[in-house]
């Protein structure tokens, strides 16, 4: 089982950068592939970025890419997502969530019906 908890979240202006944070607890966080989901006021949840066991692989929405990047360290149990050149559209709760590594297609990590735990999330608010 992995618990997590997202930081790093806030209120930034428009071409601001934040980064944010999710530690996980529990011994399975080296063998999941990690995802950043997001959630705007009124609109579904939908897919950020994702990172495989390794680091390897990533994978992102076409809206972030170039802007955002996902890395993880295993050896502190942390997934990061730099978020840069925020945009007031990429206002939404972030939240971190952890998968079976079953496959590591982009179609497969951008499911979040495949990442079986989730953090409560964390605000990210930008402002124009």
């Amino acid at each position: 089982q992995v618990q997590l908890v997202e930081s790093g979240g806030g209120l930034v202006q428009a071409g601001a950068s934040l980064r944010l944070s999710c530690a996980a607890s529990g011994r399975s966080f080296s063998s999941s592939v990690m995802g950043w989901f997001c959630q705007a006021p009124g609109k579904e949840r939908e897919f950020v970025a994702a990172i495989t066991l390794s680091g390897g692989d990533t994978s992102f929405t076409d809206s972030v890419k170039g802007r955002f990047t996902i890395s993880r360290d295993n050896a502190k149990n942390t997934v990061y997502l730099q978020m840069n050149s925020l945009k007031p559209e990429d206002t939404a709760v972030y939240y971190c969530a952890a998968g079976r590594p079953s496959y590591s297609t982009k179609p497969y990590l951008q499911n979040e019906r495949n990442y079986d735990y989730w953090g409560p999330g964390t605000q990210v608010t930008v402002s124009s």
